[in-house]
């Protein structure tokens, strides 16, 4: 099912977060993220067991199980199964390590086969709270987490996970699949196989203002002709678009903050968020269903919604175009 027909609305609550990513967060700041969200109009939620060994999940769930079930679209992940055995040392995440330091203690499987896909959902079930699930996604079977075995993780998703889900969407227990990366090549892959068929795909910080290039030479161009959709996670390139210093869940680069600035001269030049810049920017392509920025406190949600809702004058983005800022492929609002 198109993801354009399940989602119910434009932004939604993308809770990496909420796993304590980057810093320990108290719980009480973090569930009343989740309130502000829901008190402000916010109906789909994102997550997965990755982000803090299953703390995103629960604390999402100690929300959501308190809301009506039918209100709300809820989406988590598999490809990791939380164990009650302690994790002893540094974890080992490929390029992302560190990420979750502050999260659950828990030791995580990292296993993408059919058995471990109907537990990982079992278990994330009973986190959240909640009785079903309403799009699930494989996570992170890309070069970033495995390097050069990621082929042999795709295949192990391909012949697992891929046909698990498959078949829940059939029988109508969940209503769409897809994989949920940082990386184009895993959904190109995906893309072109003949079965099994996603539904869409969340691609985190691939169709940013910042980076996006990569994004519009193959993979958008596959998802558009195919009628497959994107949710944009992200879309503030891990903070660097929103105030903060990270791209790519690490320190910003120099060149990343030079082009920051750049945007920001122009935004300023124009009376626009930068917010407002990366959002619109993101959900311009025409495959592009919905964005999930994070949040870990309550006034970010305003904030998201303002940015969403701003008028932003025509003339910004021909500037922004004739500035060389985006890819001349990239769809821009009033079509400019």
């Amino acid at each position: 099912m198109s993801l354009k027909k399940i989602l119910p609305g434009k932004l939604g609550f993308g809770t990496a977060p909420l796993g304590n990513m980057f810093r320990a967060i108290p719980d009480v700041e973090a569930l009343a993220t989740v309130e502000a969200a829901w008190e402000q109009g916010v109906r789909y939620f994102d997550t997965a067991p990755f982000y803090g060994a299953g703390l995103s999940e629960q604390r999402l769930g100690e929300v959501l199980s308190t809301k009506p079930r039918d209100e709300y679209v809820l989406s988590t992940k598999v490809g990791r199964v939380i164990l009650d055995e302690l994790e002893e040392g540094d974890r080992d995440l490929g390029e992302k390590g560190g990420l979750f330091e502050h999260g659950n203690p828990n030791k995580m499987l990292h296993v993408w086969t059919a058995e471990a896909t109907e537990r990982s959902i079992e278990d994330s079930l009973k986190r959240l709270g909640t009785d079903r699930l309403d799009i699930v996604w494989v996570h992170d079977i890309a070069q970033d987490f495995h390097g050069d075995q990621w082929l042999a993780k795709f295949e192990e998703a391909r012949t697992g996970a891929f046909r698990v889900l498959s078949r829940l969407r059939e029988e109508g227990v969940i209503k769409a699949w897809g994989l949920g990366v940082n990386k184009t090549e895993p959904i190109e892959l995906t893309l072109a196989l003949d079965e099994p068929r996603p539904d869409g795909f969340l691609l985190a910080g691939r169709y940013t203002l910042l980076d996006h290039d990569h994004a519009l030479q193959r993979l958008l161009p596959m998802a558009q002709e195919q009628g497959v959709d994107m949710v944009v996670g992200g879309p503030y390139s891990s903070g660097i678009l929103a105030g903060g210093t990270h791209f790519e869940y690490q320190a910003a680069p120099p060149a990343i903050i030079e082009k920051v600035a750049r945007l920001k001269d122009l935004t300023a030049r124009h009376g626009v968020s930068i917010k407002a810049a990366a959002l619109q920017f993101s959900l311009a392509h025409p495959v592009t269903a919905a964005v999930i920025p994070g949040a870990t406190k309550p006034s970010r949600i305003a904030e998201d919604l303002a940015a969403l809702n701003e008028t932003v004058p025509a003339a910004f983005w021909t500037d922004l175009r004739a500035a060389g800022l985006v890819s001349p492929a990239a769809p821009l609002p009033n079509n400019a």
